[in-house]
């Protein structure tokens, strides 16, 4: 292939169809909706989960558990996103939350095991992870769970 046979790419914007205008347009009278019947009428073509009748797929699946209220949520960091800091340095959450790992003000954190820690540090969380717990101390590192 060459640059003279190269064709134009065609219009950028897709021209709009413009329905109703006669029967020679070849969308005119009922402008592509068929006749009659709900979908030929203007406004909402019904529910979204509308399934022809049958029994919707919501209604026939059960209703499982719940949601427990008074469940722990943690806000999690891995051992490998504390390399960053230098050695010897106290990570608690005003520390965590200043270098951006913490989103939240009252959040709680859990420190995971993943990635690799090359530095020791002395971590504050009020969980962590038996890995995580490993990694710190083999690092020569400090654990402390805060309430």
């Amino acid at each position: 292939m060459n640059l003279a046979e190269a064709k134009a790419a065609g219009p950028r914007r897709k021209r709009k169809k413009r329905v109703g205008r006669g029967r020679g347009s070849g969308k005119g009278k009922t402008s592509g909706r068929g006749t009659k019947g709900a979908k030929s009428r203007s406004g909402r073509l019904g529910r979204i989960q509308f399934e022809g009748g049958q029994m919707p797929l919501f209604r026939r699946l059960p209703k499982r558990g719940f949601t427990n209220p008074l469940k722990q949520r943690y806000e999690a960091i891995n051992v490998g996103e504390l390399n960053r800091f230098s050695a010897d340095t106290v990570v608690n959450f005003a520390f965590l939350r200043q270098a951006g790992l913490v989103k939240k003000k009252d959040a709680k954190i859990k420190i995971l095991g993943g990635g690799e820690l090359k530095v020791s540090l002395e971590v504050e969380a009020h969980a962590f992870s038996n890995e995580a717990a490993r990694k710190i101390q083999a690092a020569g590192g400090k654990i402390k769970r805060i309430k």
